[in-house]
C-alpha cells in the first residue's frame, strides 16, 4: 500500500492561553461540537459555516483549512468527511490554543492539526497537490484600509497582515490536488481583484454564488470553488443565497444550516 501522500502533521501542542472565565463554550449541535472561543477577541461569525455548506465535504480523504481560528471549519468539516485527516493552519497563538483544545474536546485531534503556521509556510508542513479539498475564509480588508481592530486576533481575521489575497490562492494552490477544489469566502468589494489574481495563478472558477443578507439588499460576500491548472471552465452560477427574509426572519435554508446553533455571531 502506497503511504498517505498527505499525512495528518501534528504540531507542538500550545497551552490553552485563557483561563476558564475568559472564554465560552459554544455548541454546534447539528454536527455534535462545542467550541471554546474568547470572551474578548475574534469570534467566528456566519461566513464559515455558509462556507463548510458550500464546500460540502463528503469523500475527501486529506482537507486543509487555511485560517482556522478557533478551530471551526477544520471540526466540522472533518464530521462531514467522515475519513478525512485534516490539516488547519493558524498563525496566532493563542486561536491555535483554542483550536488543539476544542480538536481534543470534541475527540476529533487524531484527524484534525493544528499548524501554527502562516499561510506562507504551509510548505514547511505538506507537499504540493496533496489535498483533495482546501478551504479558506481570508481577511477581507487590505492593509491599512478601513478602521483597524486593536485587537491583535481580532485584526489579523478581519485585515490582511503578513499574507494577502494572492497569498492564499497561491497556498491553495500549491496544496490542492489537480483533481481536487479550493472553497472560499470572500468580500464582493474585492470580487474583480480575485478574479484577476486567479486567472494570473492559472486557476478557474467553477462555482460562484452571491450571498444575500436581505432579498433587496445588495450581496455582500460570495461562495466561490476554484479548480487548478484549469483556465478554459464553464462557471456554474449558482441561485443567490439570502440570509434574512426580514429583519427578524431567517429564510428556510439558513434555518436549516443554523439548526441547533448558539451565540454565532451574525
Amino acid at each position: 500500500m502506497l503511504p498517505d501522500p498527505c499525512p495528518l502533521r501534528q504540531a507542538q501542542s500550545v497551552a490553552l492561553p485563557l483561563a476558564p472565565d475568559e472564554y465560552t463554550r459554544d455548541e454546534l449541535k447539528r454536527f455534535g461540537l462545542t467550541l471554546l472561543q474568547p470572551k474578548q477577541g475574534y469570534r467566528f461569525t456566519l461566513d464559515p459555516l455558509l462556507l463548510c455548506d458550500f464546500a460540502g465535504a463528503g469523500n475527501e480523504k486529506t482537507i486543509a483549512d487555511l485560517g482556522t481560528g478557533c478551530g471551526v471549519m477544520a471540526l466540522i468539516l472533518a464530521r462531514q468527511a467522515l475519513y478525512a485527516q485534516v490539516t488547519a493552519f493558524e498563525q496566532d497563538q493563542q486561536a491555535v490554543g483554542l483550536a488543539q483544545e476544542n480538536a481534543r474536546l470534541n475527540g476529533l485531534d487524531g484527524r484534525v492539526g493544528v499548524q501554527h503556521r502562516d499561510i506562507l509556510q504551509v510548505r514547511q508542513s505538506l507537499p504540493v497537490s496533496s489535498c483533495d479539498l482546501v478551504v479558506s475564509n481570508p481577511p477581507y480588508r487590505k492593509q491599512g484600509r478601513g478602521r483597524l481592530n486593536p485587537h491583535p486576533g481580532r485584526l489579523a481575521a478581519r485585515h490582511e497582515t503578513s499574507a494577502g489575497l494572492a497569498d492564499f490562492l497561491a497556498a491553495a494552490k500549491y496544496l490542492v490536488k489537480p483533481a481536487g477544489r479550493i472553497c472560499m469566502v470572500y468580500h464582493t468589494s474585492r470580487l474583480p481583484e480575485f478574479m484577476a489574481v486567479a486567472e494570473h495563478q492559472k486557476m478557474a472558477v467553477t462555482r460562484l454564488r452571491m450571498v444575500h443578507g436581505l432579498p433587496d439588499a445588495e450581496a455582500k460576500v460570495f461562495l466561490v470553488e476554484l479548480a487548478k491548472g484549469r483556465r478554459q471552465v464553464s462557471t456554474q452560477v449558482l441561485p443567490p443565497l439570502v440570509v434574512r427574509l426580514s429583519v427578524d426572519r431567517y429564510t428556510d435554508e439558513i434555518q436549516q444550516m443554523l439548526s441547533g446553533y448558539s451565540n454565532v455571531q451574525l
